[in-house]
């Protein structure tokens, strides 16, 4: 009986661990349009929310060749602030099979309201409301990390160990 228990105990365990991490958005994300890839990762207390930030750019700097820039935002203390780097989601709330919160878009110098749900591995839900009467949705799609992304310029492949002669 103890060990029944115990069995049943640790599946549920495992299928807990898989439905939280089935759900859990973190990755990169090429955004609908194809003009930006986000970050997101786990934040605040525990881990137990999402952040994300501006991580590349289709087109990273102006016609002059200077860094895009946070022009649009309502703040003028705000508007030199570069576009790479720049968090757009804070603390999103798990929220059943979803995060929610606010997302920043850059586009428009406005905040939404926001919903994060995975589809599947690949694609990212991301629905939006301003006022509770603009509303939209799109899907980004999984792409690889930047960072893995830019390590892996110009590797060299690991050398390979000569193989040792047969014996006679």
């Amino acid at each position: 009986m103890r060990l029944a228990l115990a069995a049943t105990l640790l599946l549920a365990g495992i299928a807990s661990a898989h439905a939280q991490s089935s759900k859990d958005p973190s990755g990169t994300w090429l955004t609908e349009d194809g003009r930006a890839k986000i970050r997101i990762d786990r934040c605040g207390a525990g881990q137990a929310q999402v952040c994300g930030k501006v991580v590349w750019l289709k087109v990273a700097t102006t016609e002059a060749g200077a860094p895009r820039t946070d022009i649009k935002n309502p703040d003028p203390k705000k508007r030199s602030r570069p576009v790479l780097g720049l968090p757009l989601i804070e603390g999103l709330q798990p929220d059943e099979a979803k995060f929610s919160g606010s997302i920043y878009n850059i586009e428009e110098g406005k905040i939404y309201q926001v919903s994060l749900e995975r589809e599947n591995a690949s694609e990212l839900s991301v629905s939006g409301c301003l006022l509770k009467v603009l509303c939209g949705s799109q899907t980004w799609t999984r792409v690889p990390d930047v960072n893995q992304q830019a390590a892996n310029v110009g590797a060299e492949p690991a050398p390979q160990k000569p193989a040792k002669p047969a014996a006679k």
